[in-house]
């Protein structure tokens, strides 16, 4: 029996240390660039806005009430927030499928920078000063107000703005750590 041909599909993306052949320093570079750059607009905090990023954020939101809600009033409900983490996973698991590491590492970048949104929606569950698109229900008193939580909407958005902090912070070690190893 002839050996097989390796077609483009079939070619490994990895190193024979099995890291991603295509880690490269501007990647790396350009991950470390988005996380300074969102650590020095957010500044910590979860209450700025970067139109081009929240307004796409915004729309993954909106969009997720729509699609969750064929599933019934609560699953629309939570499919605001579903949205803007659904999406951004996709995304970043599309990438790392294809062994696209710098890609899948802004995917990941995008995904905790969601909790930061996340975490200002709920901090504002019992004022509602953000204005809402459309009108309508304040999701997160929504939300908070069925678990008996509404008074804990700030410490949990507190948990919320941490857990984007060091996913933002784990995604860029990820990716460093990669691209050292594919220097060995």
């Amino acid at each position: 029996m002839p050996p097989l041909r390796k077609t483009p599909s079939s070619i490994s993306r990895h190193s024979a240390d099995g890291f991603p052949a295509n880690v490269s320093p501007a990647g790396v570079l350009a991950i470390a660039a988005t996380f300074v750059i969102l650590l020095a607009y957010y500044g910590g905090g979860y209450n700025r806005f970067i139109p081009i990023l929240d307004h796409a954020n915004l729309a993954f939101h909106e969009a997720g009430h729509v699609l969750f809600g064929f599933f019934g009033q609560t699953a629309g409900l939570y499919g605001g927030t579903f949205g803007q983490l659904v999406f951004p996973l996709i995304v970043f698991m599309s990438f790392y499928r294809r062994g696209q590491i710098m890609q899948a590492g802004l995917g990941l970048l995008w995904l905790f920078q969601n909790f930061l949104n996340i975490a200002r929606y709920v901090a504002d569950a019992r004022a509602q000063q953000l204005p809402l698109v459309g009108g309508g229900d304040h999701d997160w008193f929504n939300i908070l107000y069925r678990w008996d939580a509404l008074p804990a909407d700030k410490s949990f958005a507190a948990t919320l703005t941490t857990v984007a902090w060091l996913g933002m912070i784990l995604s860029f070690v990820w990716v460093l750590r990669l691209w050292i190893k594919s220097q060995k």
